[in-house]
């Protein structure tokens, strides 16, 4: 694998030219050159990863041999209402049928094929999902995602080049025929290709883009990938390619440091609750990491975290982000509710009501206020632990529409012939709007659902 190349050796053309090495383009090219297509990959940043590095690693498969071993039953259908059901209706429902009915296959190649280390998580489900079926690397760090994707690219002979930004598209009479890129020593060389994959993420980082589809967002703090910028979705919708889905995002609403560190959601699907500073909780937690950063978004900058010592020891066994801030103590002990009060700086008979009530919504002696069922563990119990977090935007959820080779397409329907595109370039699967719609997975679903499809069409062409 080439990586941050002086003067790059390219071949003339390629049957394959990947715009940007997060796991959608990685994907693509492993399914591209397992058909024994020539493939480059091009990645602007000195890294590969993008969002994909800085997510949990959770990919999605229905009824996988994973959750046969493991006595789960679950199917593509039961997959599909589950992803509906959280999205709603939306502009690219005929893509999580897609994902749904491959998912498993993918899972399962990328395991046996390609020796990516993904693993079922069974001690709990995730939000959006009515039975376990996230497979993710063992500590649930997408970095070991995208480092075993880039080994298993390196074995494949497949080059990556970093730094090595594309700055526009080849085209000609409504085709796409290759990328103008931009090498590491300042010069720019048209490279000609058969495909062109745009897979260089969203734009949740341009203000502009943000400003024209999702402004309720452009005041947020971001802490995804720096290299979304929306390039590829421009460059496509300049070439006619329709948008669907474009005003939906993925945020998230516990943030522990300002450097973007994440506190796991485990800990809310084991039953921690969250409270703003004044001691009272700010709505039903459960619907999702995504759906309740915006709930805390329209109230405070800031909340808290509440969790107890069951939840804080599993935690921290699995998830080494987890053990990262609490070794940056971002995650506090508090023995008591009197201690725990002091450090949120409010009430302690304000926060001590608000623990019992909480307290018998999860024992299920009394509704919860805001229609929250699932308490994973149940009440919590003394010691606390509490963890100080903000909300934040991560990715966008839409783009270009595309058919179910990943093609981009125009509002027509037709495909624009060479260009596909997938991750956050394309149209996602969490809704119209907003961050309620979107399941856990979903960006990883697309973003290796759709690099998969795109591959594999390449390989299959003759001409």
């Amino acid at each position: 694998m080439t990586a941050n190349p002086t003067t790059p050796t390219l071949n003339d053309s390629y049957d394959l030219v990947v715009v940007g090495a997060g796991a959608c383009g990685m994907v693509a090219a492993l399914a591209a050159s397992d058909a024994g297509k020539s493939v480059l990959v091009l990645e602007k940043l000195e890294t590969p990863g993008g969002n994909s590095t800085l997510s949990t690693g959770s990919v999605p498969g229905a009824n996988t041999r994973f959750q046969r071993e493991a006595g789960i039953e679950d199917s593509p259908e039961k997959m599909i209402h589950d992803l509906l059901q959280t999205s709603g209706s939306h502009e690219a429902e005929n893509l999580v049928r897609l994902m749904a009915e491959a998912s498993a296959e993918i899972v399962e190649w990328l395991v046996d094929r390609h020796d990516i280390g993904l693993y079922l998580i069974t001690d709990y489900k995730h939000v959006g999902h009515s039975v376990p079926r996230l497979h993710a690397p063992a500590d649930r760090n997408g970095a070991n995602l995208t480092a075993d994707l880039q080994r298993a690219c390196e074995r494949a002979g497949v080059s990556i080049l970093t730094r090595t930004p594309v700055v526009g598209l080849l085209h000609e009479d409504g085709a796409v025929t290759g990328v103008t890129a931009e090498l590491s020593n300042g010069q720019r060389q048209d490279i000609p290709a058969r495909a062109v994959l745009l897979a260089s993420n969203g734009f949740g980082a341009n203000r502009a883009m943000l400003e024209r589809w999702i402004p309720e967002m452009v005041g947020t703090v971001y802490h995804g990938a720096p290299g979304s910028t929306g390039e590829g979705i421009e460059w496509a919708e300049q070439l006619g390619a329709a948008l669907a889905n474009v005003r939906a995002y993925q945020a998230y609403a516990a943030v522990a440091t300002d450097a973007g560190d994440i506190l796991s959601w485990t800990t809310v699907e084991l039953g921690a609750i969250i409270v703003g500073p004044e001691g009272t909780r700010l709505g039903d937690e459960s619907v999702g990491y995504s759906a309740f950063a915006e709930v805390v978004a329209r109230q405070t900058p800031y909340s808290f975290t509440i969790m107890d010592k069951r939840i804080f020891d599993y935690v921290a066994r699995n998830e080494p982000r987890f053990v990262k801030i609490i070794n940056l103590d971002c995650v506090q002990e508090a023995p008591d509710t009197a201690a725990l009060a002091a450090y949120i700086g409010c009430d302690e008979v304000t926060l001590s009501a608000t623990l019992d009530t909480a307290s018998a919504a999860a024992a299920g002696t009394a509704a919860d206020q805001f229609g929250r069922t699932d308490f994973g563990q149940g009440a919590l119990e003394p010691p606390y632990f509490v963890c100080k977090t903000h909300p934040a935007m991560f990715h966008t959820q839409g783009g270009v529409a595309i058919d179910t080779h990943a093609r981009v397409v125009t509002p027509e329907g037709r495909p624009i012939r060479g260009l596909y595109a997938g991750g956050g370039v394309a149209a996602g699967i969490s809704g119209q709007a907003g961050a309620d719609g979107y399941a856990s997975g979903n960006g990883l679903s697309t973003a290796i659902g759709l690099g998969y499809a795109a591959g594999r069409h390449v390989g299959s062409r003759e001409e």
